[in-house]
């Protein structure tokens, strides 16, 4: 929803980022606007090479906030580096997008691109799953490196796993659409020693 998924239909409210409100905003819009979202299952795009892709995304980001392209030279060494605290290769990087890349693979390249692309907000849908304890620590690295304070994050998880390499602001609880409890990072550890059945019974 945040997004743009147009399978949503907001009834009411608004959702403001930077005192605009993205809902009246088209998907590529949000996106220009700062809204980065990483999926659970990242798709393969055969036949997209991913520098093409990662080239593309970003001077159409840079366009949109009236910034010049990046010459080839630039946008090369600008993914360079990026990929390289990723542990992301080159030869990763000549591939079609996301195919034939395993779980962790996927999930690596959509931080890089999240690097690339710079977001005021994050969204991590699920971003530890199918990730193994090394690719789910260099994931949770480039995460934190992006984190500042004109940079928010909503990380969704369903484990603790991943909030103990990210640590949490805020933890909420959602629940049948709502949020039913919120609180600090403790939260989260007590509902991995608990379960959710006590907090999601005690707000019904």
């Amino acid at each position: 929803m945040l997004a743009g998924k147009e399978d949503y239909e907001v009834t009411e409210g608004e959702v403001l980022l930077d005192g605009e409100n993205i809902l009246e905003m088209a998907a590529d819009e949000r996106a220009a606007a700062g809204v980065f979202l990483a999926f659970q299952y990242p798709i393969e795009i055969p036949g997209v090479a991913t520098m093409t892709f990662l080239k593309a995304a970003l001077n159409a980001q840079r366009k949109a906030r009236g910034e010049a392209e990046l010459s080839v030279p630039e946008f090369m060494k600008t993914v360079r580096e990026a990929a390289g605290k990723l542990n992301i290769t080159p030869e990763m990087l000549k591939r079609p997008l996301n195919v034939g890349f395993s779980g962790g693979e996927k999930k690596r390249n959509e931080i890089l691109q999240m690097a690339l692309l710079q977001p005021k907000l994050g969204v991590l849908d699920e971003t530890d799953s199918g990730l193994d304890i090394d690719a789910l620590k260099i994931v949770s690295e480039g995460v934190n490196a992006l984190r500042g304070p004109d940079r928010s994050f909503l990380v969704i998880t369903h484990y603790q796993r991943l909030l103990n390499y990210i640590q949490p602001d805020r933890v909420h609880v959602l629940s049948a659409g709502r949020i039913v409890t919120s609180g600090g990072p403790e939260l989260a550890l007590e509902l991995e020693a608990n379960g959710y059945a006590d907090v999601i019974g005690a707000a019904a």
